[in-house]
């Protein structure tokens, strides 16, 4: 699986560093360092007016925000690996 994070002008301004941590450490939390590989981008031209924009794999997912972030993970990057799609 390709994690890739926004970290263009827009959405470094909204937080992409901390976004980088958060997946940094859940990554290494759930001992996924094998399976995932996290990554920079530049724009995607998905801008959203809250949050970052989270490419995983081919599926754009804009406005990936600290606070909805344990969301996010489990539900886009977990529950994947588990159904086997990672």
């Amino acid at each position: 699986m390709i994690i890739q994070i926004c970290i263009g002008s827009a959405c470094h301004l909204k937080g992409s560093e901390k976004l980088v941590e958060l997946f940094q450490k859940a990554i290494e939390e759930h001992r996924l360092e094998n399976e995932i590989t996290l990554a920079g981008s530049f724009c995607t031209g998905k801008c959203n007016r809250v949050g970052v924009t989270i490419t995983i794999d081919d599926e754009v997912y804009p406005g990936v925000t600290p606070e909805t972030f344990a969301e996010f993970f489990n539900e886009k990057v977990l529950k994947r690996i588990r159904e086997g799609r990672g």
